[in-house]
């Protein structure tokens, strides 16, 4: 059965640590990216989400939004995690950023 609770890095060198999860299966931690699309100094940033039925599936499905403490934008994250023959955990999710424009007639520009 995959656990989400712990340290987890991908293959760009971000770090995610996901805290304790609740037996409604939602979770907080923090995420340190490694790449960013900004001259600024990246920090942690926080991060909050849910899996879906914690305890009763092995490949569970997850979601969890970060909110960058460097920059005027959030991005959700949706997945699943996979235990392979051996007991590895894989996370395997993808993500749309949105950051913040200053009108609408910009909001095509806004989101990756």
């Amino acid at each position: 059965q995959c656990d989400l609770q712990g340290l987890w890095r991908n293959e760009l060198g971000s770090n995610m640590t996901i805290l304790a999860m609740n037996t409604a299966g939602t979770f907080s931690g923090s995420y340190h990216t490694a790449v960013a699309a900004t001259n600024k100094q990246i920090l942690v940033s926080p991060l909050q989400g849910v899996q879906q039925h914690p305890t009763a599936k092995r490949h569970p499905t997850f979601g969890f939004t970060v909110q960058w403490q460097f920059s005027d934008s959030t991005t959700a994250f949706v997945g699943q995690c996979f235990v392979d023959h051996r007991g590895k955990e894989t996370l395997e999710a993808t993500w749309l950023l949105r950051e913040e424009v200053l009108s609408h007639k910009d909001t095509w520009k806004a989101t990756r």
